[in-house]
């Protein structure tokens, strides 16, 4: 799934080429994947004006100029791809850099009126676009329920520490994923933000000192900030805005390192299982907590 990076750069990448432009038609081959009514779609989406993309943990929102908004999960194979000449300047042979567009993932196509187009493909169905009234869009279940943003100027270190005690007899791992405590922190920058904090991925929250705290909190914002510098993780599915693959995964330092030497001792690097998730550590710079 991708996480804070991947789907912050797609919004900029959006945010810079959607904003004016006009909904002239659109298809969709799934209704999960495009959940709304005609009436609404004809009322509020057609001949409706993008105003703005923002986007909140892994949820994209593209507002529009009726005072409604397309709010879109990617979640599992979600891409959105844009196409017109600004990708590429007029005349170019190449249509998309995930091949020609629509294919059998596409499972939403926007027709803009300059010939432009939006395609939402989703290999498994798991995601969605809603048209919602914009007012309506925090009250959304997930948007009520999800964490702060991390990348945020007023996320501080006493704010991320406040946070994590809410489950402070959890592992550490488990807490950084749990998107009700922390938006858009999944699998990859957990496991790279614990390394670089020198964190076993199953240490309680309670048995993590206050430095090791503030050191955590400043990876994790180092590692995201790195892969939106990056172009993202491309793993799987995920591509930007312009069908572009990422290079995160290249300047990981445990993430898929398996039987590697640790960048830092040299220590080969293992991968276990916390929460649930294939997690990847070095056994020596990330020691297992004692028990009680």
């Amino acid at each position: 799934m991708p996480e804070l990076p991947e789907v912050e750069i797609i919004r900029v990448g959006l945010a810079k080429l959607l904003p004016g432009r006009v909904v002239k038609d659109v298809w969709h081959d799934h209704p999960k994947s495009f959940p709304n009514s005609p009436s609404d779609v004809a009322k509020f989406l057609l001949r409706a004006k993008v105003t703005d993309v923002r986007r909140r943990a892994k949820v994209l929102i593209i507002e529009l100029s009726s005072n409604y908004s397309l709010v879109i999960h990617l979640k599992m194979t979600g891409q959105l791809v844009f196409d017109g000449k600004e990708r590429f300047g007029a005349g170019h042979p190449n249509k998309s850099l995930v091949g020609d567009l629509p294919d059998k993932s596409t499972r939403v196509l926007i027709d803009f009126t300059d010939g432009s187009r939006l395609f939402f493909n989703d290999q498994r169905k798991f995601g969605w676009m809603r048209l919602l009234p914009t007012t309506q869009v925090p009250e959304i279940n997930f948007f009520k329920e999800v964490g702060p943003e991390p990348l945020e100027d007023d996320f501080t270190a006493a704010k991320f520490i406040e946070v994590l005690s809410r489950r402070k007899n959890s592992n550490i791992k488990a807490v950084l994923l749990d998107q009700t405590v922390l938006a858009g922190v999944g699998n990859i920058y957990a496991d790279e933000s614990l390394f670089m904090a020198k964190i076993h991925p199953l240490t309680p929250v309670s048995k993590i000192s206050r430095t090791k705290l503030v050191a955590l909190h400043n990876d994790l914002r180092e590692v995201l900030r790195l892969s939106i510098e990056k172009g993202g993780s491309t793993d799987r599915n995920y591509v930007d805005a312009e069908g572009k693959k990422g290079s995160y995964l290249s300047f990981a330092q445990v993430f898929r390192r398996e039987g590697q030497p640790c960048p830092r001792c040299g220590t080969i690097i293992k991968k276990i299982r916390v929460a649930g998730r294939g997690t990847h550590i070095c056994p020596y710079c990330q020691k297992p907590p004692r028990k009680a």
